[in-house]
């Protein structure tokens, strides 16, 4: 459904150019949940900015494809004119974004947003644009949904505002819905019902996800596929069980390392000492070498590619690909 090729975004500052997205690529199956995962910083929104064309100056898409395949044809987005592409975003493709309530317009009601993109992509009027809305509300378990068609985000619970984003993202029943944190700022109750909410809807609409999160646990409960990002660049990607049973790069390996175990209540977390790298700087081998317990004198010289070790699990690793190798029985 989603090809994306070699794909970078760069911001050109005063004095630096920032390499944000620096080479990623990937493919997408109808209904398949990818999920996105790595420090802050890594580069896991500007790729889903990306994907939707919406990076502005000082920010630019300087390098790739990402080729929308529907009904029968291929479309490049980075291509595409502007007006082109404002059809795609929320009729093909929708994003809900980190925080509702600076995504949420704060002086517009709930039912005016949710019946906007209704009425502009699928040409409903005003009434049945309200009708549909009330059955969106209704639908991602909003009480009362037809007056709460005329109060304000401000008037939502941080929980119900995310549900509202998930009703206006999938208003037109997209082909890849782009959830960026979907569940950033809610307790952990909340957490699990959108996770379930959006799962749900995904099943029941055969939409594809791309989840974003730097929580673990969330992509546990989603996602199909995992790519581990870092500094701009996949360095790991595989099915999500082998991956996080047989982790293979060393930054997979710390990242699952730090997150708490009920058994191991009384252990100290793992750390990842070290900070990564500056994105406005040439970074000429491995991006991870400076703070890698494996490194050797090849990663800090020559960047290792994304290549596939077994069963659908790629790495970018010289020395797990060393390890492989040697294991496998097949020399170099």
């Amino acid at each position: 459904m989603l090809d994306v090729k070699d794909l970078k975004t760069e911001f050109k500052l005063s004095q630096a150019v920032v390499h944000a997205v620096n080479g990623v690529s990937f493919t997408l199956d109808e209904g398949e949940v990818l999920g996105i995962v790595g420090e802050s910083g890594s580069g896991k929104s500007v790729t889903a900015l990306s994907l939707m064309r919406l990076i502005d100056r000082p920010g630019r898409i300087t390098q790739g494809e990402v080729i929308l395949y529907d009904e029968q044809k291929e479309v490049d987005l980075v291509g595409l004119p502007l007006s082109e592409m404002e059809h795609i975003r929320g009729n093909k493709i929708s994003m809900i974004f980190q925080d509702p309530m600076t995504s949420l317009n704060p002086v517009l009601t709930i039912g005016y947003q949710l019946t906007e993109p209704l009425i502009h992509h699928r040409e409903m009027s005003r009434s049945q644009a309200e009708q549909a809305a009330i059955r969106l509300l209704e639908r991602v378990g909003i009480p009362e949904a037809k007056q709460r068609m005329r109060e304000y985000p401000h008037q939502f619970s941080g929980g119900m505002r995310q549900r509202v984003m998930v009703a206006i993202a999938l208003a037109c029943q997209p082909k890849l819905l782009i959830a960026d944190e979907p569940t950033t700022a809610l307790d952990v109750t909340i957490q699990a019902q959108i996770i379930d909410l959006i799962n749900d809807l995904k099943d029941e609409m055969g939409t594809s996800v791309i989840i974003i999160t730097h929580d673990l646990g969330v992509i546990a409960g989603m996602a199909e596929t995992i790519a581990v990002m870092y500094a701009g660049r996949f360095v790991e990607k595989g099915p999500v069980k082998t991956i996080f049973n047989q982790p293979q790069h060393p930054y997979t390996r710390a990242l699952l390392g730090s997150v708490p175990r009920l058994h191991d209540w009384l252990d100290r977390l793992t750390t990842i000492k070290g900070a990564p790298p500056n994105l406005a700087s040439d970074i000429v081998g491995c991006p991870f070498y400076p703070r890698c317990p494996l490194r050797i004198e090849k990663c800090e010289v020559e960047n290792p590619p994304l290549e596939i070790l077994n069963e659908g699990q790629y790495c970018a690793c010289w020395v797990t690909k060393a390890q492989f190798l040697e294991r496998s029985g097949t020399g170099q």
